[in-house]
C-alpha cells in the first residue's frame, strides 16, 4: 500500500458522510504521518467568543473586534483543550508548523501575545481536534469518506466560515451539491 501524506490539506466531509462530528465539515490536516492524523475542523464555529473564552482562561482581551471572533468546534478529541492556528508561523512555546507560514500552537503564550496585540496577524481558535490512529484515515479514503485538495491559507483564514466548504471544493472544480453518495463506475 502506498503512503500519502496529507500534511497541509483540506479534507472534505462527502455526503454520505454520517458521523455527527464530521458531516458537512472541512477539516484542516495539521500533521499525517505512519502513527496516524491530526486536524482541526474549520468550518464549525461556536457559539463561544474569544472574549468568552479569554474570560474562562483569565486573560484580558483588549481588542473588542477580536473578541467577538467565534471560537471554532476543531473536533471530538480533547474538548477541553485549545488550539491555535495561526499565520505567520512565530516562535511560541509549542508550535508545529504545518507550512512555511501556517502553523499549530497548543501553548498559552500565543493566546497572552494576542491579547495584547502582538500574536499572529491571522488565527483560528478551537477547541478539540480530529484525530485518526495509523491507517485509520487512509481506510477511510479508501472507502469513500472524505475528498482531499491541498489547502489554501486564504480559506482557512479570509474566508468567511460558512463559505469555507465550497471555497476548498471549488479548488477540485467541484460544486458540492451535484456531489452523489454512491461509489460507482461510468
Amino acid at each position: 500500500m502506498s503512503t500519502v501524506n496529507l500534511t497541509h490539506h483540506f479534507l472534505i466531509a462527502m455526503p454520505a458522510m454520517v458521523d455527527p462530528h464530521f458531516a458537512h465539515t472541512l477539516t484542516f490536516v495539521c500533521e499525517h504521518g505512519p502513527n496516524g492524523a491530526l486536524g482541526i475542523v474549520v468550518n464549525r464555529p461556536t457559539d463561544m467568543t474569544l472574549s468568552a473564552l479569554f474570560e474562562q482562561i483569565e486573560v484580558e482581551l483588549a481588542d473588542a473586534q477580536l473578541g467577538r471572533s467565534p471560537v471554532f468546534y476543531g473536533g471530538p478529541v480533547q474538548m477541553d483543550r485549545g488550539f491555535v492556528l495561526h499565520r505567520p508561523l512565530g516562535n511560541w512555546q509549542s508550535t508545529l508548523a504545518v507550512s512555511d507560514d501556517v502553523g499549530l500552537t497548543t501553548s498559552k503564550d500565543v493566546l497572552q501575545a494576542l491579547a495584547r496585540g502582538e500574536g499572529p496577524r491571522d488565527v483560528l481558535v478551537s477547541l478539540g481536534y480530529a484525530g485518526w490512529s495509523a491507517g485509520q484515515l487512509e481506510q477511510e479514503l479508501a472507502q469513500n469518506a472524505w475528498l482531499t485538495v491541498d489547502a489554501d491559507a486564504g480559506v482557512l483564514f479570509d474566508v468567511p466560515p460558512e463559505e469555507r466548504l465550497p471555497a476548498a471544493m471549488s479548488k477540485l472544480g467541484i460544486d458540492f451539491s451535484r456531489l452523489s453518495e454512491d461509489v460507482g463506475h461510468a
